[in-house]
């Protein structure tokens, strides 16, 4: 795999983990990651929910423990970092503006059209900061909006895109119908958003990767989509089963234990489709039933906290802690096919490996020509041996 190259920004692989909230993906998970050569990224989403104050003083204790994982896992790694951050919450400029302050290498910005800049970074101005800003889209339409917006009110653009298709776990940015017929390919919209940069890349005289998320599970998937014009990839699924994804183990057991056809689409509270592992809680929320809680702020701009018939943030938060039977998980279409906890350096092994795989297979199908038909088979010892100590 080619490096992953975001400005002066270099990643030694092309492999960003996703940003999974409510405390799925913190310090523990996002150092793991950055050591193992790609982008660690902590989940910003209710990250106070771990602070004992949170009911009390949400927004602080939000700001607090953002800060308080970045540094950690700063101390776990000398690799890249990230957050993921969501629009749409209150406390968004704030959570922004601390990661700006611990000179986070990268921030994706998600769950909205990040239009408003905080005024840090308009004070510190674009070019002066550390941290590559990153919007995550699930259309080439939402990234022209983006770009032409902030080409016009900032003369700056976006550090990279990520594009997020249908397959993806959590809260997606399309129509339920479209997910359910399947009209929508990740791989249309690499392409599309791909043509669409090219006149913002030729005006300000820079390259602004395409980052491709949703149904990327194995390493053959990278290969793939790294032909369509991708130049790196976004992966929460595959690394919720490591041993260092901060999640419980029953909250992981959930994905090991889980079929193809658990995988369900759920209405959130907040407004949007989201793609989820089914249990008695989904199947209850599901059939219409309530969970009635008492909201002590309004973490969410679009969520109508008299009227929703659950508090996301806090299903969230219970199944991170191990508490299923009160929440649930958000998943990716293939996080079915999860076998085994493993670690992230041996995660980042199997994808490079299965990634050589596909890119063998491709080699020898084009050289063999119409009567190659492929066959299942190891890569030999002597490509992992040559592989694993420059992962571990």
């Amino acid at each position: 795999m080619n490096p992953l190259r975001i400005g002066n920004l270099n990643v030694k692989l092309p492999i960003i983990q996703g940003g999974m909230g409510v405390a799925i993906s913190l310090s523990g998970l996002a150092s793991a990651v950055a050591n193992a050569g790609g982008i660690g990224v902590i989940s910003a989403v209710a990250i106070g929910m771990t602070e004992p104050d949170y009911m009390k003083n949400y927004k602080e204790a939000n700001k607090r423990a953002l800060r308080k994982e970045i540094r950690k896992a700063r101390s776990l790694t000398n690799g890249v970092l990230g957050v993921n951050l969501m629009v749409a919450v209150n406390d968004y400029e704030a959570l922004f503006t601390v990661a700006l302050e611990e000179k986070i290498d990268v921030i994706i910005l998600g769950a909205g059209l990040p239009l408003k800049m905080p005024q840090y970074l308009l004070e510190k101005g674009f070019d002066q900061t550390h941290t590559k800003i990153i919007p995550k889209v699930s259309s080439a339409k939402a990234a022209k909006v983006i770009f032409s917006y902030w080409a016009k009110n900032f003369n700056h653009i976006p550090d990279a895109v990520v594009v997020e298709g249908p397959k993806a776990g959590g809260h997606l940015g399309f129509k339920k119908s479209d997910l359910i017929n399947n009209d929508i390919s990740l791989e249309t919209l690499v392409e599309e958003t791909v043509e669409v940069l090219k006149s913002f890349e030729k005006e300000f005289d820079k390259e602004v990767p395409v980052i491709a998320g949703g149904g990327i599970y194995e390493g053959k998937d990278i290969y793939n989509i790294l032909k369509k014009g991708a130049k790196g990839v976004k992966m929460g699924s595959r690394f919720v089963t490591t041993n260092e994804c901060d999640a419980s183990l029953e909250f992981k057991k959930t994905y090991l234990n889980c079929k193809e056809e658990d995988i369900t689409l759920i209405n959130s509270p907040v407004g949007l489709p989201g793609r989820a592992i089914r249990n008695n809680f989904v199947d209850q929320i599901n059939e219409g039933q309530t969970k009635p809680f008492k909201c002590y702020w309004k973490c969410l701009k679009s969520c109508d906290s008299k009227n929703v018939p659950y508090c996301i943030a806090q299903a969230l938060h219970n199944a991170a802690q191990g508490n299923m039977a009160e929440g649930f998980a958000f998943a990716g279409s293939d996080a079915y096919k999860a076998t085994k906890i493993t670690s992230v350096s041996d995660t980042i092994l199997d994808l490079r490996l299965d990634y050589y795989r596909a890119k063998y297979f491709e080699y020898l199908k084009n050289f063999i020509g119409e009567n190659f038909k492929p066959v299942k088979f190891n890569v030999p010892s002597l490509l992992e041996g040559m592989l694993r100590p420059q992962i571990v």
